[in-house]
């Protein structure tokens, strides 16, 4: 792979990279995690690095790699403490950091964002990022949450620099000392990815035909992981007390369910799949017409970095009721975007999305100002370049170092 002059001459020289393109490796955990990463990957090799991306085997890997134009690897991780299984991951990160030779690392997830920034160290890749996407542990008690915390702390520890998906996230991370002040890092106004604006968009509702919904129909949507943590429970149940009020009520939920610790009891699964009133995708590959068919977007979720798909309803111009959680209470300016409610109550839930329900004229006004604000804030290209610009400026500074230290 060829850096571009322009690349090049924004570069400078490099040390030992001054002969070839800087070179950058963003491991996750699992390929699932690849959903997240749609234009970040491609943003990085235009600008000038040789990207190599890293995770658990899956199509989604592969396809990522091909869409964004990177080199993938496989390396197998549990998401779950294993030990004889993470310890064979981190011999292998190892092994992959010391043939590679990156100039850079960006390790996120839990267990990828540990053994990943673990064997960057013994590798002494010059240039380590921690990639805070979310705490895990927020949700998590007891030993379990204490393992997670140490785990946090770990690998921020073996990292340069842990940048943060929102405010209030590094400000969580600060409170509980997974790290520092100095190495907590913000970019804008968070997100890791922005928004394609073009992509998401306002548009006509031709979606609503192919799911059998009817143009007098009331569709309250979510978008993601059928989990717990998501908050599935209390939004059935909320769901229940709204179609009492308001029969016209729908729910679309595109999403699938999660084989993950937090995972929906089959109860659940078969309360969403059996009732009449719940329209469930699985999974979908392009969400955009989804969000154009909904009246209200809700993520009533216990935990997040910062999430997109609350950005995704926004700039799609629908108005979002999500929860005041670490990185959800980022994602909406209250009474204006949308409404932010307490995780955990499924009153709190029913009594948000009916007072947007039954007023059409207010989910337009929401609906403009939140596609308004995406615009100003959370454009893709504009939080992409900064993290290039970050990126670029650390890797110049560390080889400006390793020149230094040579003499």
């Amino acid at each position: 792979m060829s850096i571009s002059i322009a690349s090049e001459a924004a570069f400078g020289p490099l040390g030992k990279a001054a002969l070839r393109p800087p070179r950058i490796v963003v491991g996750i955990t699992s390929a699932q995690t690849c959903l997240n990463l749609g234009g970040r990957l491609r943003s990085l090799r235009e600008a000038g690095f040789e990207v190599t991306l890293v995770s658990s085997p899956g199509e989604l890997l592969e396809q990522t790699a091909v869409r964004e134009g990177v080199r993938s690897i496989a390396i197998p991780m549990e998401r779950d403490v294993a030990l004889f299984a993470d310890l064979v991951a981190l011999a292998r990160l190892w092994w992959l950091l010391w043939r590679l030779k990156p100039d850079m690392t960006e390790f996120s997830t839990p267990k990828a964002g540990l053994l990943g920034t673990l064997a960057a160290q013994f590798a002494g890749v010059q240039t380590r990022v921690y990639m805070l996407r979310g705490l895990k542990l927020e949700s998590s008690t007891g030993v379990k949450r204490r393992i997670l915390l140490a785990a946090e702390r770990m690998a921020s520890a073996c990292a340069h620099l842990v940048l943060c998906n929102s405010e209030s996230l590094r400000k969580k991370s600060l409170a509980l000392g997974v790290a520092p002040a100095g190495k907590l890092y913000l970019l804008g106004n968070g997100s890791s990815n922005g928004v394609d604006a073009e992509r998401f968009s306002p548009g006509p509702r031709r979606i609503r035909k192919q799911l059998g919904l009817q143009l007098e129909d009331l569709v309250l949507g979510f978008v993601g992981r059928l989990t717990r943590d998501k908050g599935l429970p209390e939004l059935l149940d909320a769901f229940d007390s709204i179609l009492v009020a308001e029969p016209r009520a729908r729910l679309l939920l595109v999403g699938w369910f999660d084989a993950s610790e937090d995972a929906l009891c089959e109860g659940l699964q078969r309360r969403i799949l059996s009732h009449p009133r719940i329209h469930c995708t699985g999974f979908v590959g392009d969400t955009a017409p989804y969000y154009r068919a909904m009246d209200v977007m809700v993520l009533p979720t216990w935990r997040e970095g910062f999430p997109n798909v609350v950005l995704e309803a926004s700039a799609t111009g629908i108005p979002v009721v999500t929860t005041l959680s670490t990185g959800s209470r980022d994602a909406v300016v209250p009474e204006v975007t949308g409404l932010l409610i307490p995780p955990g109550y499924p009153e709190a839930i029913c009594e948000a999305v009916l007072a947007l329900l039954r007023n059409a004229a207010r989910r337009r006004r929401m609906g403009q100002a939140a596609r308004a604000w995406v615009l100003e804030n959370f454009v893709n290209r504009h939080v992409l370049g900064l993290t290039t610009e970050l990126y670029k400026k650390m890797v110049l500074e560390a080889g400006a170092a390793e020149r230094l230290r040579a003499g």
